[in-house]
């Protein structure tokens, strides 16, 4: 995303005006009303946050061991956080790449954790199917077309690689340029990558269904319960406190909000918009029949689906880092940004042009400094952590739930030997440093987007520059 150019169409202009609100809120079930933590809790395991890592963790401990007391405590509601607002993309995806997880451990390792998270996409479908959470989950796979040479280029590369570390043309393949229109009509399709490994999810139906879940199962949850300190066998709130053997953060981009972990994670956002219901003569000319996920091949980062009701969420990165790891709903507030995204959306699918959209908002992911995500837990003094998915985490927040299951629990699994278990990221630079260097990284995908629509070539040293920067 850049700097939202002028256009002529009302329905980009209008975005402006929108109330900030996720459309995921509204559609899903009115939310129940759970207490605070007030005065002094016990409980074998406690989770701080009540996004989906911590239901998911929630889910499979009372399910292995239902004799387990667990609390989740949260700072405002259940999902409010990413799992609450995010892009719905049950995907395989990794912040770190195959390349980097072999570097440290070893290429069987590395495909492992990527086989990993194929099975945890059927995991979640699954799974919602016997607890009778309807999220609207349609298993159409991922798109990403190709709308420049640049783009061609690079999704043509990454196909083939693909196939060279041993996944088959079942797994990933290359679209020429009719069978990727057949799938999705935009504009200037040049061909596409597909990859069957990925669904459409409505993220509160699942978020908020799993919660009613756990606590049919016992599982009690607190909610705006702001944590001050998470410690060796106790957490405590602005009201009270839990003591348990084990405590579990699974707190992501508000990580950097709790004390001593500023430097930890960088919250950095990510917007969307979302369209009116599409007339069926629309969702034809579009295409998307099977709610595939959709994406470009652009440096910068895009993502969006169909929704159940036939609307098109579409959502990207470009919104500024903010001074200190700095969380708030403001940040979610950002026209140019939602302009450049409806103007985007309408540049892809022409067809668009004089639809309304409906709603606004964002949400922070949490990035560590090398753009790995992990899980792990001190057997000492019982404290657990998960996340730093950088935007990737509808699955890996489950596969997170069961690998710290396993490792409460004390099981040697498969999971628990995957490269990304106890893995330590270094912490961020202290600000100015921070924010200056966060910032200009932001930057740097939409000026190579830029030069790449203007010359047709890649650009290669800025894109060089890219990759060492997002841990490729």
């Amino acid at each position: 995303m850049g700097r939202a150019r002028p256009s002529t169409d009302a329905a980009v202009a209008a975005v402006t005006g929108l109330p900030v609100r996720p459309l995921w809120w509204e559609a899903a079930e009115a939310r129940v009303t759970r207490p605070s933590v007030r005065g002094e809790h016990h409980a074998d395991v406690v989770i701080v946050g009540a996004g989906a890592t911590g239901l998911w963790l929630a889910d499979y401990l009372t399910e292995h061991e239902p004799s387990l007391r667990v609390v989740v405590v949260e700072a405002q509601a259940v999902g409010y956080g990413a799992s609450g607002r995010n892009g719905g993309w049950l995907s395989a995806l990794l912040p770190m790449s195959i390349e980097s997880m072999a570097a440290t451990h070893s290429l069987a390792q590395a495909l492992a954790m990527q086989r990993a998270m194929v099975a945890t996409i059927d995991e979640v479908v699954a799974r919602c199917q016997a607890h009778a959470i309807d999220a609207d989950i349609a298993h159409g796979g991922a798109i990403t077309l190709a709308r420049s040479g640049p783009q061609e280029a690079r999704l043509r590369s990454d196909v083939d690689t693909a196939h060279q570390l041993g996944w088959s043309a079942d797994d990933v393949t290359w679209l020429d340029a009719a069978a990727a229109t057949a799938r999705v009509s935009a504009s200037n399709v040049r061909g596409a990558m597909y990859t069957p490994h990925c669904a459409a999810v409505h993220p509160a139906k699942l978020v908020r269904g799993l919660a009613a879940v756990v606590e049919a199962k016992g599982v009690v949850l607190f909610e705006r319960s702001r944590v001050t300190d998470i410690g060796p066998g106790q957490v405590r709130t602005d009201d009270g406190s839990v003591s348990a053997r084990f405590v579990i953060r699974a707190t992501e981009a508000f990580t950097s909000t709790l004390p001593g972990e500023r430097r930890a994670i960088a919250p950095v956002y990510s917007l969307m918009v979302a369209t009116e219901p599409l007339s069926d003569e629309l969702i034809t000319s579009i295409g998307l029949a099977g709610r595939e996920t959709f994406a470009d091949g652009r440096r910068s980062v895009i993502y969006g689906q169909r929704t159940a009701d036939n609307r098109l969420a579409f959502g990207g990165r470009g919104a500024p880092y903010h001074f200190a790891s700095s969380v708030s709903d403001r940040h979610g507030d950002d026209a140019r940004v939602h302009a450049g995204l409806a103007e985007t959306l309408v540049e892809m699918f022409p067809q668009l042009a004089g639809v309304r959209f409906t709603h606004r908002w964002g949400g922070a992911v949490g990035i560590t400094r090398d753009w790995w995500c992990s899980v792990g837990l001190d057997q000492t003094t019982g404290i657990g952590w998960a996340g730093g998915y950088v935007g990737d985490g509808l699955a890996t927040t489950n596969l997170a739930g069961r690998t710290l299951c396993d490792l409460i629990l004390g099981r040697d699994s498969e999971l628990t030997r995957l490269p990304w278990v106890g893995h330590r990221s270094p912490r961020w630079e202290p600000e100015p440093l921070r924010w200056l260097g966060i910032n200009a990284a932001t930057l740097l995908p939409t000026s190579i987007d830029r030069a790449e629509s203007r010359t047709d070539q890649p650009a290669r040293w800025r894109g060089w520059l890219l990759d060492r920067l997002a841990g490729g």
